[in-house]
């Protein structure tokens, strides 16, 4: 059963989600959900590598550019971010308040925390727990490519973003030839 613990993310789970023990977490699956335009979810796996909270009520997200998932959340703004792990059982419910940051393939969302489940088990399932969460393999290297642009892109200013910042943005007015 799960009880809200409201509009911003407990100390625990932003230290979680601030990456400052990131190689720990690499391996660990992370569904994210979205709309689609049909108004159904729309599933994405993610990982700890992909999520940096910047506050209690902010949490930046790094998705290719071109994923449906990007293209959900620019529409519809809704997402879901489910940690299911044998010592945290929580959904956290965001939203995408701005169009994104476009870097490289990559866009970077801020994502606006709106409420916080804890899961716990109910009376009637006593005993009842997670036992593992999702995992996969090869863990990535920090030091790859694709880690690396990651983590430049959550850790990117609005302002000293180079380049468009989405597909809505238009670009400064020219000045009339002299």
């Amino acid at each position: 059963m799960s009880r809200s613990l409201g509009a911003a993310l407990p100390p625990a789970l932003e230290m979680r989600l601030s990456q400052t023990d990131l190689p720990r977490l690499l391996g660990r699956g992370l569904p994210l959900l979205t709309l689609d335009d049909r108004g159904r979810p729309h599933p994405m796996l993610c990982s700890y590598l992909e999520f940096f909270a910047v506050s209690a009520t902010t949490i930046r997200l790094a998705i290719g550019a071109r994923s449906s998932t990007r293209r959900n959340l620019e529409a519809r703004g809704a997402a879901t971010l489910i940690i299911a792990e044998p010592d945290v059982t929580m959904y956290v419910k965001c939203r995408a308040t701005a169009p994104p940051l476009t870097v490289g393939e990559l866009a970077r969302f801020d994502l606006v925390v709106e409420d916080v489940l804890e899961d716990a088990a109910a009376d009637h399932e006593a005993g009842a727990r997670i036992t593992s969460g999702l995992t996969y393999a090869p863990v990535p290297a920090l030091d790859s490519d694709w880690a690396r642009a990651l983590l430049a892109a959550l850790r990117l200013e609005r302002a000293s973003c180079p380049g468009p910042r989405s597909r809505r943005s238009r670009p400064p007015p020219r000045s009339p030839p002299s």
